[in-house]
C-alpha cells in the first residue's frame, strides 16, 4: 500500500528521511496515529531502532536449552535467530544468517548439535556461532581458494548480546542498551521474581498467526478493563473482572507494564451494576458442565489469578489460575504477527499439578476463551484503519489525561499510554525530540 504524507513530511531536509519531521499527536499519549500501524516505512525504522535498538528483546527460557549442544529458533524483530548453549554451558544467541552467501544456517526448530552447518557452501560454524571450517580454504588440487589473509574468526554469524534473569535468556543487538536489571526496572523484576521462584519445566508451545500490527497486541494486553468486557467467559466464572481489585503498575520510561487482579474480591451485586448499559449479558446463575477447567489451587498466595507482565519490546508472561506461560512477540510486516507462547511449570511439581497446567491451556491459548477473542478484535481494528487519513488517531483516554503512573485499579488505559510513550521516544517520534 502506497504511503500517504506524513504530517510534516514536507519540512523534511531534502533527501533526508521524511519520517524525521513525524511527531506524535499529544505530549500525553491519549492519541495514536492510525498510519503507525500500516506503513511500511515506519515498520522498517521499528526493526532497526526497536528490535536492532538499544533494547532488550525476550529469547528463550533457559529450560529449553538445558544441555550443552541445546539450541532453538527464535525471532527478534525480523531477524532469524538461534540460542544456543555452547559445548561449555554458556548461553548463546547468533543470528541464523550464513556470513557466506546469506542462507539460513539452522533449520531445525529446536536440537542439539556441536556444530552447525550450512547446506549451500558447507560453511560450518560451532555452537557458539564461530566459523571453525570452510571447504576448499586453500583450493582444490592447486586451484581456487580463498585469499592468503582469509581469517575465519572474522566470518563466524553475528553475535548478540545475552543476559539471563531467573531463567530467562534475554539478547539484544546494542552495545548501548543498560544493563538487563536497569533495563526492566523494578515493577518488572519483583514481578518475574514472584513467578520464577524455582527451576522451570517447559510442557508445551503454541503458534498462533495474528492479521493485525504487532503494536495493536501489545495495546491490547496492557489494557486491563478490556477484558471484563471482551471475555464474557471469564467475568461471568470470575477468572478476570474490572470490578475485582487490582492494580496497573509500569517501569519508568513506561514501556513495561503489570496488570493483575485479586480474585474473590468482588460481589455478584456490583458485577450486575457493572454490567449495566452494555451488550455483555452477564449471567450469575450459569455454571460449566467441567468445572475441573477452572478448579485451581494457588501457586503463590497472594490472591492473584490473573496477572500479566509485558516488556517492550517483545515479551508477556502470564500467569492465569494454574497456567504460567511466555509469549513471544514476533512481527511478519506491517499488517501481521506472530504469537509464540512457552508453557511451564516447575520441576518440581507433583503429576496433579501438571495435568491442571495442561488442561488450563484450553483456557488461555489460541482457541481458548482469551486468545481468540483478543486476536479477532486486534484483526477487525487493522482491518478498518486500511487508507485511513493521515490525521486519523485512536481515542485513548480511559482513566484520564493526568501523568502516565501506576494506578491501584484496572480501569484505565494508563498501560497503553505508557507503551506509546516508550516507543515514541525509541522511534524518534516523541514530541519533545528535536527536529
Amino acid at each position: 500500500m502506497s504511503a500517504l504524507p506524513l504530517p510534516g513530511a514536507a519540512d523534511a531536509h531534502a533527501g533526508g528521511d521524511p519520517l524525521d519531521a513525524f511527531r506524535w499527536p499529544t505530549g500525553d499519549y491519549t492519541r495514536t496515529p492510525y498510519r503507525v500501524f500500516t506503513d511500511a516505512a515506519i515498520h522498517e525504522r521499528e526493526m532497526e531502532r526497536i528490535f536492532r535498538g538499544p533494547t532488550w528483546s525476550y529469547l528463550a527460557l533457559e529450560a529449553e536449552i538445558a544441555e550443552p549442544g541445546s539450541f532453538k529458533l527464535v525471532q527478534v524483530g525480523n531477524v532469524p535467530v538461534v540460542v544456543s548453549r555452547d559445548m561449555q554451558g554458556k548461553v548463546r544467541a547468533f543470528v541464523n544468517r550464513c556470513a557466506h552467501r546469506g542462507a539460513q544456517v539452522v533449520r531445525q526448530e529446536f536440537g542439539r548439535a556441536e556444530n552447525h552447518a550450512c547446506i549451500y557452501h558447507q560453511w560450518n560454524y560451532d555452537s557458539a556461532g564461530n566459523l571453525c571450517g570452510v571447504p576448499y580454504r586453500r583450493g582444490l588440487n592447486g586451484c581456487g581458494g580463498y585469499p592468503a589473509d582469509f581469517k575465519p574468526a572474522q566470518h563466524g554469524l553475528q553475535k548478540l548480546r545475552v543476559a539471563l534473569y531467573k531463567g530467562v535468556v534475554f539478547g539484544t543487538f546494542s552495545n548501548d542498551a543498560p544493563p538487563l536489571v536497569d533495563y526492566l526496572g523494578p515493577n518488572i523484576v519483583a514481578h518475574l521474581d514472584r513467578i520464577l521462584v524455582k527451576p522451570l519445566k517447559v510442557l508445551g508451545y503454541h503458534r498462533q498467526r495474528i492479521s493485525a500490527n504487532w503494536k495493536l497486541y501489545f495495546e491490547n494486553i496492557k489494557d486491563p478493563y478490556h477484558a471484563g468486557l471482551l471475555h464474557t467467559f471469564m467475568a461471568t466464572f470470575g477468572v478476570y473482572r474490572s470490578t475485582q481489585k487490582g492494580h496497573t503498575l509500569l517501569s519508568p520510561g513506561g514501556g513495561h507494564a503489570v496488570v493483575y487482579s485479586v480474585t474473590n474480591t468482588d460481589s455478584t451485586e456490583s458485577v450486575v451494576e457493572a454490567y449495566k448499559g452494555t451488550d455483555n449479558k452477564y449471567q450469575a446463575d450459569f455454571a460449566l458442565k467441567a468445572p475441573q477447567l477452572l478448579q485451581w489451587e494457588p501457586d503463590f498466595h497472594d490472591g492473584i489469578g490473573n496477572l500479566i507482565v509485558s516488556v517492550f519490546p517483545n515479551m508477556v508472561v502470564h500467569q492465569i489460575l494454574n497456567t504460567l506461560a511466555t509469549r513471544q512477540v514476533r512481527p511478519l510486516g506491517p499488517d501481521a504477527l506472530e504469537l509464540y507462547w512457552t508453557y511451564f511449570g516447575f520441576e518440581d511439581d507433583a503429576a496433579e499439578r501438571t495435568a491442571a497446567r495442561l488442561q488450563q491451556l484450553n483456557l488461555v491459548g489460541p482457541a481458548g476463551y482469551i486468545s481468540m477473542e483478543d486476536g479477532e478484535a486486534i484483526r477487525l481494528v487493522q482491518q478498518s484503519i486500511r487508507g485511513e487519513a493521515a490525521g486519523a488517531a485512536s481515542f485513548i483516554e480511559m482513566g484520564g489525561r493526568g501523568p502516565i503512573e501506576d494506578a491501584d485499579h484496572v480501569v484505565t488505559e494508563v498501560c497503553t499510554r505508557g507503551f506509546w510513550q516508550q516507543y515514541a521516544r525509541t522511534m524518534g517520534f516523541s514530541p519533545e525530540a528535536p527536529q
